[in-house]
């Protein structure tokens, strides 16, 4: 004697297994999150299967429609400091500050010249400064 279910809704079969595909690009789409660098390793991550049913006025049939949501890590951001400030003619300048301490000068690992605190190289800066500079004690 076989029993039959009272309930023969088996979510790996309906729509052709339609629901078991959607279920399965949600959970790839979390492993990728996961996998991911860039976000943050200890946060949650969320799949979430949703079962709406519409039933007849007969109330002898329902249609139903199953969705498949993620809820995902976002990127972590990328922290930076910006150096504000206005120059003599009031206007303002902004530049990332590289050196890691406003005023401090670098060497830049990429081509290895000393550098300013904003990145600049302090040769070009130097020259830039030198011609600046006015002699009072010379004749015109």
């Amino acid at each position: 004697m076989s029993k039959k279910k009272a309930i023969n809704f088996d979510l790996s079969e309906i729509a052709d297994g339609g629901v078991q595909v959607k279920l399965n690009r949600a959970l790839q789409q979390v492993a990728d999150n996961i996998l991911d660098p860039n976000t943050d390793p200890t946060k949650k991550r969320k799949v979430q299967l949703n079962i709406t049913l519409a039933p007849n006025e007969k109330r002898d049939a329902s249609d139903v429609t199953v969705e498949v949501k993620t809820t995902l890590a976002p990127e972590v951001g990328v922290p930076t400091t910006m150096l504000l400030g206005r120059d003599i003619n009031g206007k303002v300048h902004v530049n990332e500050l590289k050196s890691g301490v406003k005023g401090q000068t670098y060497i830049d690992p990429d081509d290895g010249k000393a550098k300013t605190d904003t990145g600049e190289p302090v040769e070009e800066v130097e020259k830039e400064e030198k011609r600046k500079i006015i002699d009072l004690q010379k004749e015109n």
